[in-house]
């Protein structure tokens, strides 16, 4: 991998780039919420943040909720398809149910798709699942730091709605969940593709027409 300079950043330099900026938000708010017992809370774009209240996420309180049920059960459910065989991430975003990772077989692949599909309240189930060995400990921390870049990258970005979306990142694929217009969803895979060390780009959104915004704009 070759890595370049930053604009703005030279070695010994006192100041950092904006995208470095927030990164280093993103870290400090992350490493901040930590240290707090049952409860985190980060600034995005403006809200704060704190379990479920989120002011500024396009889904209704009622399906934050479900969304965080889904993926506490979606821990059992995995354990009893696959037992300990493969490695698996499952997002879950107003009832879409993304699952990412590794398996051993094509078997196991389906076993847990269809795991998920079985939960109550899932609308669906995307499954991006590959059939390889499991990521190394290596590949899952430079994914975990790509994810920061990106979700830094979107910070800075004016017009972009912090909690309307997810980032989920595996292999160095970037995926976004979200409800989102037709026009942010090209802008937010745009700028989530222009972060290098990002392989690919998958959109995961749920696309709201003007006159759904407009309603959530409402309440």
């Amino acid at each position: 991998m070759r890595f370049r300079n930053l604009p703005g950043c030279s070695r010994g330099a006192p100041f950092l780039s904006p995208v470095w900026r927030s990164v280093g938000i993103v870290l400090c708010a992350s490493l901040g919420a930590a240290a707090l017992s049952g409860c985190q809370v980060l600034l995005l774009g403006g809200a704060a943040v704190g379990g479920t209240m989120i002011a500024t996420d396009r889904r209704t309180s009622g399906s934050q909720l479900e969304d965080q049920a889904i993926e506490f059960k979606a821990r059992s459910r995995l354990k009893a398809a696959v037992g300990d065989r493969g490695h698996f991430n499952i997002t879950s975003y107003n009832r879409v149910v993304l699952i990412t990772g590794e398996a051993s077989s094509e078997a196991d692949r389906a076993a847990v798709e269809q795991a998920m599909t079985r939960i109550e309240g899932v609308k669906s189930v995307v499954n991006e699942v590959v059939e390889k060995p499991n990521s190394s400990l290596t590949e899952r921390s430079s994914d975990a730091i790509l994810s920061t870049k990106v979700k830094a990258t979107l910070f800075d970005a004016k017009g972009t709605l912090s909690n309307a979306y997810k980032v989920v990142v595996e292999r160095k694929v970037v995926y976004l969940m979200g409800r989102v217009t037709d026009v942010e969803s090209g802008s937010i895979a745009d700028l989530a593709s222009s972060v290098p060390g990002v392989d690919k780009v998958v959109r995961v959104f749920e696309i709201l027409g003007e006159d759904e915004l407009k309603e959530l704009r409402a309440r």
